[in-house]
C-alpha cells in the first residue's frame, strides 16, 4: 500500500486549529486590520518585484479564516519539513495563472493592490525549478499571513521523517548512532578475530561511528548545510 503524499496546506490547517481558536484568530486579525489604511492603487507588474513583507489592508469580512496563519505556525511546518519561507522575489519557479487570477480577485474584492508576497517551498525552488508544492502568502500584519494559492505536487510522504535528523544536533547524533549500529550489524562475526565477541562488536561500532560521523561533518561543512530552525527564513544558500 502506497503512502499518501504530504499536503502542506492540510498540515498548516491542522496546526492552526490546534493552536488558535477561530474566535481568537478573528479578534486578533480584526484588531490588526482596524489600524491599517488602504494602500494606493498601483498596478502590480510581477510578484517577483514585491516589496518586503509589511502588511496589506484586507477587509476581514471577505477573508476565509481557515487561510489565515500565524508566523509561528508557518515556522513550525517549515522546520518539520525543511522548507523555506521567503519574500517572493527570491522564488525562481513559475507562478501559475491560477495564482495570478486569485490575486486579481482578491485585489478587486478588497479594493487594494497587494504590495508584498511570501512563498513557502523547498530550498531548491528558490534557485531552480522543481515539482514540489509552493504556497503563496500575502502578509496581513503583526505576524499573520493569508494563504492565496497552493500549486504543484504534494511533498513525499516520508519527507518529515527524512529531514528529521536535520532539525538539530541531537537528532543528527541519534541518527548517526543508529546508522552506525545497523552498519556494524552487517559486519560478519569473527571477521577480525577467530570468534565473535561483545568487545569486538563495540570496537567495530566505535570505528563505524567515527567514520560515518566524519562523512556527515564533511558533507555539512563542504556543502554549507545547516539545521532546519536556521534556514527556514534565510535567503542565503549556505545559511
Amino acid at each position: 500500500m502506497l503512502l499518501p503524499k504530504t499536503n502542506i496546506e492540510r498540515e498548516l490547517s491542522s496546526l492552526q486549529k490546534e493552536q488558535l481558536p477561530p474566535e481568537k484568530l478573528l479578534k486578533e486579525v480584526y484588531a490588526i486590520l482596524e489600524g491599517e489604511t488602504p494602500e494606493s492603487k498601483v498596478t502590480v507588474t510581477t510578484i517577483s518585484k514585491s516589496k518586503p513583507a509589511i502588511g496589506n489592508a484586507f477587509h476581514l469580512d471577505l477573508l476565509e479564516t481557515d487561510k489565515i496563519y500565524h508566523i509561528n505556525q508557518i515556522q513550525k511546518i517549515c522546520i518539520d519539513y525543511r522548507l523555506r519561507f521567503l519574500d517572493s522575489k527570491y522564488f525562481k519557479g513559475k507562478i501559475p495563472q491560477a495564482a495570478l487570477d486569485k490575486i486579481q480577485q482578491l485585489e478587486a474584492a478588497h479594493e487594494i493592490t497587494i504590495a508584498c508576497y511570501k512563498v513557502m517551498a523547498p530550498s531548491k525552488l528558490f534557485k531552480l525549478e522543481d515539482k514540489d508544492d509552493p504556497l503563496l502568502f500575502a502578509p496581513i500584519g503583526n505576524g499573520y499571513y493569508y494563504l492565496i494559492h497552493k500549486w504543484g505536487n504534494d511533498l513525499h510522504p516520508l519527507r518529515k521523517a527524512l529531514v528529521w535528523p536535520f532539525k538539530n544536533i541531537v537528532n543528527l547524533t541519534i541518527t548517526t548512532l543508529i546508522i552506525s549500529y545497523l552498519a556494524t550489524l552487517l559486519v560478519p562475526d569473527g571477521l577480525f578475530t577467530k570468534g565473535a565477541s561483545t568487545t569486538e562488536f563495540w570496537v567495530i561500532y566505535f570505528f563505524m561511528f567515527k567514520s560515518i560521523a566524519a562523512v556527515v561533518i564533511f558533507y555539512g561543512f563542504a556543502l554549507g548545510k545547516n539545521f532546519n530552525p536556521v534556514i527556514w527564513n534565510s535567503k542565503y544558500f549556505n545559511a
